[in-house]
């Protein structure tokens, strides 16, 4: 049984590895490694998650809880629970989403100049 949990976590821990390999030469690729492991991968986990919960909290309250009132209210419970994670998931990707564009994550381009409509050494 040891052998088989060690066997387990090597595989799981596998693709840290090649997460290890990667260069971060300044603080802006390690916001991009952050944020985008936060979009691409927390906030879908949580979608999800959330989205069961509220399933099987309709599940329970219309068909398991047809005739059973103490079933109802428990399905209710775990529908506003669902509701609940929605909201805050929408949250934090909107919060992130402002950090991602007010610290400029990503843009490498650079800070445009504003100019007045002239070209450059022309009156």
């Amino acid at each position: 049984m040891k052998k088989v949990l060690t066997l387990t976590f090597a595989a799981l821990a596998l693709p840290l590895v090649s997460f290890a390999a990667t260069s971060v030469s300044n603080v802006s690729d390690v916001g991009n490694l952050i944020i985008g492991t936060i979009n691409n991968v927390l906030v879908t986990v949580l979608f999800a998650l959330a989205f069961i919960v509220f399933i099987w909290g309709v599940f329970q309250a219309f068909i398991l809880g047809a005739g059973n009132d103490e079933a109802k209210e428990k399905g209710k419970s775990l529908m506003l629970w669902g509701l609940i994670g929605f909201f805050v998931m929408v949250s934090v990707w909107g919060l992130v989403n402002i950090l991602t564009g007010t610290i400029s994550f990503g843009n490498n381009a650079g800070v445009t100049q504003p100019s007045s409509g002239t070209q450059a050494g022309q009156p």
